[in-house]
């Protein structure tokens, strides 16, 4: 197998856009290699089978989706309150905001999870760490709440973002104001 990594993150990144655009049945290592615009075949030298093309795909949404250090290193000087919380699940949502076919080739491997035991296991897993991480985080950066409190800013956020990433409910109310009463609501 090729070992470019820079390859492989543009591979990675073209199927992230084909699964955020036309959905898993469109997710081809064909499909990949088009909208990478690389020869017939990359793709398959990266990602052998179908699984490992999920595999690469979730890899590379934690990459994408991984906080920015001149973000967070400013908040982790505050001390630990409601509105630092709050900061952070802004940032949260403005990074998978920001990232739209990023988010939206996420919604759709939870849509393929439902269906595929075999991403439901990739996925599962991947979750269940990145929401074991977010515990621990919250944990040691003093922030309030505990496990109950995260998984709930997690349900709400999904909700948010598939609101505002197909077809908002309330357009005209920011997507900040809405983090803000979420915290409220949560967290009193």
């Amino acid at each position: 197998m090729a070992r470019n990594p820079q390859r492989r993150s543009e591979l990675a990144d073209a199927g992230l856009r084909v699964l955020a655009r036309e959905g898993a049945r469109g997710l081809t290592h064909r499909a990949i290699d088009v909208e990478a615009a690389v020869p017939r075949g990359t793709a398959s030298n990266y990602f052998k089978t179908r699984e490992d093309v999920i595999a690469g795909l979730i890899e590379r949404i934690g990459e994408r989706l991984a906080p920015d250090p001149t973000v967070h290193a400013p908040l982790a000087e505050r001390v630990p309150s409601a509105e630092l919380f709050a900061d952070y699940v802004r940032d949260i949502v403005a990074r998978l905001i920001d990232n739209r076919d990023v988010t939206l080739a996420l919604f759709e491997l939870r849509l393929e999870a439902s269906r595929r035991p075999e991403v439901r296991e990739l996925l599962g897993d991947w979750q269940r760490s990145g929401f074991r991480a977010d515990v621990e985080f919250n944990r040691a950066a003093g922030l309030p709440g505990g496990a109950k409190e995260v998984a709930l800013f997690h349900y709400a956020i999904d909700g948010l973002l598939l609101d505002r990433l197909t077809m908002p409910i309330d357009p005209e109310t920011s997507t900040d104001e809405i983090v803000d009463a979420l915290v409220q609501g949560l967290m009193r």
